[in-house]
């Protein structure tokens, strides 16, 4: 692991005694952590300075053409409706802030780190699905702010990295891909299956991941605990779980595929949301069609 960021021994303290080990074993296994761009190292490096000089910020994301772009294609969602249209990066810094417009490049450079697979169509389809969930949770965040007190960008940042274990895993265990049946349209990771087959599982890799790129302590507890909401009690992780949770249902709901963790969570969920049976399919038929007007435009 690169020397930036939180190191292994740092990191596997704050796990506990079960979990730090399944990282270790992930680790040996010549797992590599996707480094942080350049271009994130220096914002980073601006922002712990507190250096929130608009102008050179800006300039600062677009040495990299790519994120520069994905960073506007971001904005454009309906979330930051109110903010649009944007013609700059400069103008996103001062809508959006720059902490905000902080963690967004943080979510899409990981996007940009990640390593193919074997499988193109198992690596693809992940990040198809992990930017859908980023930008559903964003819209479930923004509709439930008053609520839960977690923004846009929070989410949008959980819902990239949740699931961003899978491809270390898919890396360090040839057989990840088929054994998970990953290439079949539609098929998702079923953690328990995980965890039986291959004695980890991708939220306490992706909770590695998230500690190296130095993301908050809540969204990192959030990727750990995305399959514990009912568990959680009161942490300080659990709005966000929930409102993973829920993204990850809608996005089921909009591919007509089943999401097995539904009924073990909406109990816990819809109140944590202060949603309730009546109100859920109204909010969802409105999330969903700000969700198709943001990818269809």
């Amino acid at each position: 692991m690169s020397s930036k960021g939180n190191s292994v021994p740092e990191i596997t303290r704050s796990l506990g005694a079960e979990d730090a080990a399944r990282v270790r074993r992930v680790l040996e296994g010549g797992i590599k952590i996707p480094p942080q761009p350049r271009v994130l190292d220096e914002m980073r490096r601006m922002m712990n300075r507190q250096e929130y000089d608009v102008r050179r910020l800006a300039r600062t994301i677009q040495q990299d053409p790519g994120l520069s772009a994905m960073l506007f294609k971001v904005v454009g969602n309906a979330a930051y409706r109110q903010h649009q249209p944007f013609e700059t990066i400069e103008q996103i810094l001062h809508a959006v802030g720059v902490k905000q417009t902080f963690n967004l490049v943080q979510a899409i450079a990981l996007i940009d780190a990640g390593t193919p697979t074997a499988d193109k169509r198992i690596y693809e389809a992940f990040w198809s699905r992990s930017q859908a969930v980023g930008q559903l949770a964003m819209l479930v965040a923004e509709e439930r702010v008053a609520v839960c007190n977690i923004f846009a960008d929070q989410a949008y940042l959980a819902g990239i990295f949740h699931a961003c274990g899978v491809p270390l895993l898919l890396q360090r265990f040839s057989s990840y891909g088929m054994e998970l049946r990953l290439a079949t349209p539609g098929h998702w990771v079923d953690w328990r299956e995980e965890d039986r087959k291959f004695n980890t599982d991708h939220a306490v890799v992706g909770y590695l991941v998230a500690r190296h790129w130095c993301l908050p302590g809540f969204i990192c507890d959030a990727i750990r605990h995305q399959h514990a909401l009912a568990d959680l009690g009161d942490h300080e992780a659990r709005s966000m779980v929930a409102i993973l949770a829920l993204a990850i249902d809608i996005h089921a709901r909009d591919q007509r595929i089943p999401n097995p963790e539904w009924d073990e969570v909406r109990n816990v969920l819809l109140p944590e949301l202060g949603l309730d049976e009546e109100s859920l399919p109204e909010f969802i038929d409105v999330v969903l069609e700000r969700f198709n007007h943001a990818t269809h435009v």
